[in-house]
Formats: C-alpha cells, sequence, structure tokens
C-alpha cells in the first residue's frame, strides 16, 4: 500500500513539473503588442495631428504601459479642447474623441490678440474671427464668462454685441453693433439688459449713441 501511495505521488511530482514547464515557456514567448495606432478626432486636421505628435513623443511601448496621466496632462494643456474620451481599444490601438472649445472674444493679453474659449482658456488667434465681439480691458477670463451668460439668459442674443467695455470698478458696458453703447450698472442682472432690450424695442429706428442705466430705475440717453 505504501509503495502504491509512493507511486502515485511520484506520477504528481512529474506532471506538475510538466505543466510548469509548460506555464514558463508561455510566459516567457508572451510579447505584448506595441501600440499600433493611435486615433485621434475632433479637431480640424492640423491640431488632431499636432496632438498625436505630441503624444507619440512620449514613446508609449504597448498599451498596457501607457502613462495615461501624461496623456491627460497633454490633452488638458491644449487650450482648443473643451471636453474628450480616451479608450483603450484592445490589443493596440488608443482612440481619443474631443470636443472642441468655442470662441466667445478676443482680447489683447501683452500685445498679441487672443480667443477666449467656453473652456475658459485663452488661444492664439491665427485665423479670421472677425465676428467676434473684441473686449477692451482686462477682465479675469471667468468673470467674463459669467457675465456672457448673463447676457445669454436676456433678451438679448450674443450676436448683436460688436464689442465689450471691461472697467477696474468691475463694471461693463456693451457697444451693439448698429454702434449703440449700452452703459451698465456695476451690480446688474438679466433683469437690466431685458430693460434696455425694451426700452430700444419701443424706440425701434431712433438712434442713440449712449444708452446709460448706470443709475437705478433710470436711463439717460446721448443722440
Amino acid at each position: 500500500m505504501h509503495q502504491r501511495k509512493s507511486k502515485k505521488v511520484l506520477i504528481y511530482f512529474f506532471l506538475l513539473i510538466l505543466v510548469s514547464s509548460i506555464g514558463n515557456k508561455s510566459i516567457n514567448n508572451l510579447k505584448l503588442n506595441k501600440i499600433q495606432e493611435i486615433i485621434i478626432s475632433g479637431l480640424n486636421e492640423n491640431d488632431n495631428q499636432k496632438l498625436l505628435n505630441e503624444i507619440q513623443n512620449l514613446s508609449i511601448d504597448n498599451i498596457f504601459s501607457i502613462n495615461k496621466s501624461e496623456i491627460l496632462k497633454l490633452i488638458n494643456a491644449n487650450s482648443l479642447i473643451e471636453t474628450y474620451e480616451v479608450f483603450k481599444k484592445y490589443p493596440s490601438t488608443i482612440n481619443i474623441k474631443v470636443v472642441k472649445t468655442n470662441f466667445f472674444a478676443k482680447i489683447n493679453n501683452e500685445g498679441k490678440i487672443f480667443l477666449i474659449g467656453s473652456n475658459g482658456k485663452l488661444t492664439l488667434n491665427k485665423s479670421d474671427y472677425s465676428e467676434l465681439p473684441y473686449i477692451f480691458g482686462k477682465p479675469n477670463i471667468n468673470e467674463f464668462l459669467k457675465f456672457k451668460k448673463i447676457i445669454d439668459k436676456s433678451k438679448f442674443s450674443y450676436t448683436q454685441i460688436k464689442d465689450l467695455y471691461f472697467f477696474p470698478s468691475n463694471r461693463w458696458d456693451l457697444k451693439l453693433k448698429d454702434d449703440t453703447l449700452l452703459k451698465l450698472p456695476n451690480k446688474f442682472t438679466y433683469e437690466t439688459l431685458d430693460y434696455l432690450y425694451e426700452f430700444l424695442e419701443n424706440y425701434k429706428g431712433e438712434s442713440f449713441n449712449i444708452v446709460d442705466a448706470r443709475i437705478k430705475n433710470q436711463i439717460i440717453l446721448n443722440e
């Protein structure tokens, strides 16, 4: 009986060695697929290619060795991108889908003209965005975005605006495309703009150079 058990143990031992050898050989021969393709969509061809080149410079070997934080750092630093999604498509593809930011205005920053994006970032103006209003002054970008939300909530259309003027007192003026200048109080709401909109509608056809609403419940005109 003891001899029979010894034979069984010996057989199991040789089987274990055989299985281990096969397993180790398989692991040693395992090669992770290198990244074959990185697909970026959402920007124009040149901007997609620029971002692709930056990511490829990270020298990604395979889909398991991706340093996600480094890729996200590059994407987040891109002022053209509003939102994005990164997908790993096994075994060897990365798919990056981005949504481009919307540009709301132009502003001078250290002697250069930049575009203000809905993502709160500045992009150097290299194209024709003549339809966008120009901001005079140096507002905080987030304050401007809040201001735009108030305009969007009012009866005015943002497309009616030609220029925006920001003052150190945190006050804004708006120049419409018909060259009417609207002087706004320091503290205003969309109701303030609605009041001015309705006033201009009631006097449609009249020509006003300045409509001054800085004093509460008063409108002072300069024709």
